[in-house]
């Protein structure tokens, strides 16, 4: 591993990304501490406070704590991914925008185009929607959050909040063009790993007052370590479905003959199943916690990380989710119909129809394997902190986030360094590549 940090320093081009990627990474967050105009800082933090375990302690989490503080970058980079994700499922309801996905590249950078027209617009309903809530809110001591409220705030809140994630957006697309590794996910990324030395040191600080046991200490380290280690394993899994291609004559020349594989990983959705559940079932008690009366209270406390109704709604939300989503990015007819086209088939198994309903029944099973994995990823911690009656500061959403963003970003780099020294010994054997 340590041969291989320094391989990254020692080849130029790579050397650059790198530093591309950090220094984006360090303007991210320099301006993740510019506040908004007009904002009472300390009663809002007081607000954030009790707002853990809500939808805007979710969105706070992605956004690096720039919410709480009200910041320039306050929405995160939350309107890009609802805006793709949106186009996303547009794309099979609407036969232009398939044909636009299946055009290549021209097609993809019109769908950019549509994306971040979205963010957009998601960004000014958002930072509208913030302004007015902000005006609403008071801190413990009854003093206003918003110093000066009217349409003045308004415009202003609208305006600054959009441009920054606006410029977010171009970050992100400067560090997967320019720099290693998927942009906003690193953003995301940079974003939730950059809260780990205030949970060190407030975690030091609560083992040296005896708040908190050193043991306790432990088996959440050790927990940590499982759940990391159970997210690589799975992640890295994948179901290989074996094609063998038949040979054909074109001309003088002989085509195909040879097997391969397709891939069909076991949590092919990622971690959108886990946004949208955590999305909504958070909605409602952060709503619930906007309105002053005791059966709304009671709706918060129903729906409380922990809770037994909240555990249920997870396990329900994340299934379905795991299973649309995947119908949404995996097609199992499209790939049977190019297989069959190019003369592929899967051994044992008439092409065409046959061997669609062959690849779907392969993608329900693992499918659910990788619902149940994503399950208890996000509330096996969440029951351990509360089981031990400890603060903790990276749940299993997290911690799913910053080893997927981590591994993508280790394999990125490791095929660079592949096709570096793939070029060295092409070089050194006086051989030119194809």
């Amino acid at each position: 591993m340590l041969e291989k940090l320094q391989n990254i320093f020692k080849i130029p081009e790579l050397k650059r990304k790198v530093l591309i990627t950090l220094g984006l990474l360090t303007v991210y967050r320099i301006g993740a501490h510019i506040p908004t105009p007009g904002i009472n800082g300390k009663a809002l933090a007081a607000f954030f406070s009790s707002t853990q375990g809500t939808l805007l302690g979710f969105f706070d989490m992605f956004s690096g704590g720039a919410l709480s503080r009200l910041t320039v970058f306050a929405l995160g980079i939350m309107p890009y991914i609802d805006a793709a994700i949106i186009l996303e499922l547009l794309t099979v309801v609407f036969p232009l925008l398939e044909r636009l996905a299946k055009e290549g590249e021209q097609g993809r950078k019109k769908l950019t185009q549509y994306t971040r027209y979205g963010t957009i617009f998601i960004a000014i309903i958002q930072g509208l929607g913030i302004s007015f809530g902000l005006e609403g809110m008071k801190g413990p001591s009854g003093e206003m959050v918003v110093i000066n409220p009217g349409w003045g705030f308004r415009v202003i809140t609208v305006i600054t909040l959009t441009a920054g994630t606006a410029f977010i957006m171009w970050l992100g697309e400067q560090i997967s063009e320019r720099g290693i590794g998927n942009g906003i996910s690193l953003i995301i990324f940079s974003g939730i790993v950059v809260r780990a030395p205030a949970a060190i040191i407030n975690t030091y600080r609560l083992v040296s007052t005896g708040e908190m046991q050193l043991f306790v200490v432990l088996i959440l380290l050790v927990i940590m370590a499982l759940v990391i280690a159970s997210i690589i394993f799975v992640e890295s899994g994948e179901r290989r479905v074996m094609v063998q291609y038949a040979k054909r004559v074109v001309g003088r020349k002989m085509y195909g003959g040879q097997s391969t594989h397709i891939p069909l990983k076991v949590n092919t959705a990622g971690v959108i199943p886990v946004i949208f559940a955590s999305s909504i079932i958070m909605l409602p008690a952060t709503l619930a916690r906007f309105v002053a009366h005791p059966w709304a209270q009671k709706i918060a406390d129903l729906l409380s990380p922990g809770s037994v109704l909240n555990s249920l709604l997870y396990v329900i939300f994340i299934i379905f989710f795991c299973y649309f989503y995947t119908a949404i990015v995996f097609n199992p007819i499209d790939l049977a119909d190019n297989m069959k086209k190019y003369g592929g088939y899967i051994p044992g198994i008439r092409p065409g129809k046959s061997t669609a309903e062959h690849i779907n029944k392969i993608l329900t099973r693992i499918t659910f394997a990788g619902a149940i994995y994503l399950t208890l990823i996000t509330l096996l911690p969440t029951f351990m902190i509360k089981l031990m009656n400890v603060p903790f500061y990276f749940g299993g959403i997290a911690l799913l986030i910053v080893v997927q963003v981590a591994l993508d970003t280790v394999r990125q780099t490791e095929s660079h360094l592949m096709m570096r020294y793939y070029d060295g010994f092409m070089k050194k054997a006086g051989m030119r590549k194809a």
